[in-house]
């Protein structure tokens, strides 16, 4: 049996209601259910996230809504100074690793009856809610920024979903959302713990693809923290069935435009802070001015030995030409593992010896208007 359980007070919650967060304002997260990794069985499955079934916490096969995606590819890099692999998760259906936790998501809201659901974002997470509705036969309205990338809209209303667009902050279009949630299930990448079911997949591949070992270190990029903290959960649950002998480092990476976990973890603070959009950065996907699960944030840090740093404007735009010259074409907000590397090398939180994953996050074609922007410039 699985329920939401709130970790502040203690309360659970049954997960067929269109509940997203406990009655003290806290977000959910699920009971933890049994699970086991059939090694053997794993390998002779279809080469998708839904191969490691016995682990995702959908009970009804019927109910199962996938585009056969997952299992993308692990492929490495040049680099001097340790054995440097990109983990290219753009490769999805949608062209982002959200498509990770729209399946699950949506498969919940189907094997619960759900007809209808409303989702905030900046542009990729709406694109994957809004693809997976559609192939779920679930009406859908996505409310998103109204500076979001041109192309981000474009795909969220192919899929049929209703767009609504929002003036202001990333925050005012949460703001907007909120007062829909109400009487509508809130498909939320942030709130909802069936959406970090899907992303701890990532962790799943990425062991496997090492041959059921886990890497020194991970980064990746971190807004609200939904790839950070599907992370952190699937390397522990990898590691609490002693699938393997260690959780990695997770390292994050923030805009210096908009970074309250950086700050954070700079200051040794054991709480994340508000912090605002102090300018529009290229790295759309990964403005969060306070994470809804900070105090998780937290621990991933801590229990993990992370670390975070920052990049800036020119570092990101480097980056999306570093790996394009290697035949990687990836939106901003993926483009900022590139120096985020060079700088957890040169405070040494990465080692010569060391085994290191970065996750590409979304495809290039999600901001042909931002990159050809940046290219006449």
């Amino acid at each position: 049996m699985i329920d939401y359980l709130c970790h502040v007070c203690g309360k659970t919650f049954p997960v067929d209601t269109i509940r997203y967060k406990c009655e003290c304002g806290s977000p959910l997260s699920l009971t933890q259910s049994e699970m086991c990794f059939p090694i053997e069985e794993i390998a002779s499955r279809d080469n998708n996230l839904w191969r490691y079934r016995e682990a995702l916490p959908i009970a009804n096969e019927a109910s199962i809504v996938s585009l056969n995606e997952g299992m993308t590819p692990l492929v490495s890099t040049s680099s001097s100074m340790c054995d440097h692999r990109l983990k290219l998760d753009f490769v999805f259906p949608t062209g982002s690793y959200k498509d990770r936790g729209a399946s699950i998501l949506l498969s919940k809201a189907r094997e619960a009856g759900i007809r209808e659901v409303v989702e905030d974002s900046s542009g990729n997470a709406g694109a994957a809610i809004a693809a997976y509705s559609a192939k779920a036969g679930i009406d859908c309205t996505i409310y998103c920024p109204s500076t979001t990338s041109a192309g981000k809209l474009t795909q969220i209303s192919m899929y049929g979903a209703k767009l609504k667009l929002i003036k202001g902050s990333r925050a005012h279009t949460t703001q907007a959302v909120l007062q829909a949630t109400g009487t509508t299930f809130y498909a939320s990448h942030n709130w909802n713990p069936f959406f970090l079911e899907g992303t701890k997949t990532l962790a799943f591949e990425i062991a496997e693809q090492l041959g059921w070992k886990a890497p020194d270190g991970v980064i990746c990029p971190v807004g609200f923290g939904s790839i950070y903290l599907g992370l952190y959960i699937g390397f522990k649950q990898l590691h609490d069935q002693k699938v393997i002998t260690k959780v990695p480092r997770l390292l994050g990476v923030q805009s210096v435009a908009c970074c309250p976990i950086y700050q954070a973890y700079r200051d040794n603070q054991p709480q994340i802070g508000k912090m605002a959009l102090e300018y529009n950065t290229l790295a759309e996907g990964i403005v969060s001015e306070l994470p809804v699960r900070s105090q998780m944030i937290m621990e991933a840090i801590n229990s993990t030995d992370g670390a975070f740093t920052v990049v800036n404007e020119e570092d990101i735009e480097d980056g999306i030409k570093i790996l394009a010259r290697q035949g990687i074409y990836v939106e901003p907000t993926s483009a900022v593992v590139v120096k985020a590397f060079d700088r957890f090398v040169q405070t040494e939180v990465i080692r010569y010896d060391d085994l290191i994953v970065s996750v590409l996050t979304g495809s290039g074609l999600k901001a042909t208007d931002k990159l050809t922007k940046m290219l006449s410039m």
